[in-house]
């Protein structure tokens, strides 16, 4: 049975793992996101998000950072294998209190989108 959790060894903890990926890793942007792959030598998926004060209020922000978990979690075996993956959040500055976060549906076809551009790269 497939096991859809996002444990520890899934995630980008360190601040090194983060600025490596930003430094050597292929960038694919979209209207809302821009994803970094890096291949590393864990052999594992890993996946790291950065969501920034453009985006809105704390609330806003963790709401964006859980759903892309949960799409993590959910649509893991399109993720390249073996690659540190970098989620940032693009948001342009707009009216007070940033734009509306996206659904969970508008989200997933925009990312999906982004996975097949760095899967092919």
């Amino acid at each position: 049975m497939d096991r859809r959790t996002f444990g520890k060894d899934e995630r980008i903890r360190k601040k090194r793992d983060y600025l490596t990926v930003y430094q050597q890793g292929a960038r694919s942007h979209s209207n809302h996101f821009t994803v970094i792959a890096h291949r590393n030598p864990s052999g594992k998926r890993r996946l790291g998000i950065t969501v920034g004060k453009k985006v809105g209020n704390a609330v806003k922000r963790n709401r964006l950072k859980r759903l892309l978990r949960e799409f993590f979690r959910l649509h893991k075996e399109q993720f390249p294998p073996a690659r540190d993956i970098v989620i940032m959040a693009r948001w342009t500055k707009g009216a007070r209190g940033g734009m509306p976060i996206p659904s969970y549906r508008d989200l997933r076809l925009e990312l999906q989108g982004l996975l097949q551009k760095i899967s092919h790269d």
